[in-house]
């Protein structure tokens, strides 16, 4: 088993702890994996995006340069990284902010995540990276959102720990859509 994703968006929207928990998640599931971070030039606002690199085995590099999958959290992002995704990959939008002409189809499998929405009706917008995360688990299977929430307390901070509850919501959220369509 393989596959890499590149996690993108504006600094702030939570790509980095999007990648730090799945990354989680899998070496709970007993996988080899790699995390890169990569920010812009300012944090917040800016650009940011990270690669996750999940196998059986053990992992050689974690630079990607044609991942099996794109989760783009904003316009740039997608324009960027999309089009990089191979063939019958997967792209992931958060179509609450991104529209449709910038993810061209044609030959790959794109998700639209109404991220915004989704966090908004768990309670909390900021929650939009956890609607996408399960949304990804799902449509992905590798690992069960199950797993990803129980590796919410390592891949938190013990201060965000009291947010686990509804960080579980979101995530199931996100999947549950996926497994709707």
């Amino acid at each position: 088993m393989y596959f890499d994703t590149i996690i993108a968006g504006f600094g702030g929207q939570g790509v980095m702890l999007m990648g730090n928990v799945l990354a989680a998640a899998a070496m709970q599931a007993g996988r080899q994996v790699t995390y890169m971070p990569v920010y812009g030039v300012e944090m917040r606002g800016g650009t940011a995006n990270c690669t996750v690199v999940i196998s059986d085995k053990p992992v050689g590099s974690p630079i990607v340069h044609e991942p099996l999958c794109a989760v783009v959290m904003n316009r740039p992002s997608a324009e960027k990284f999309a089009p990089r995704v191979k063939r019958k990959g997967l792209v992931l939008v958060n179509s609450s902010l991104v529209e449709d002409q910038y993810v061209q189809a044609r030959t790959k499998r794109v998700y639209k995540v109404p991220t915004l929405e989704m966090a908004q009706e768990v309670g909390n917008p900021r929650l939009a990276n956890m609607v996408m995360l399960g949304a990804l688990a799902q449509v992905s299977g590798l690992v069960d959102v199950e797993q990803v929430i129980a590796s919410l307390p390592k891949a938190l901070d013990k201060r965000y720990h009291k947010m686990i509850p509804i960080n579980s919501e979101a995530l199931r959220r996100g999947a549950a859509l996926m497994s709707q369509g």
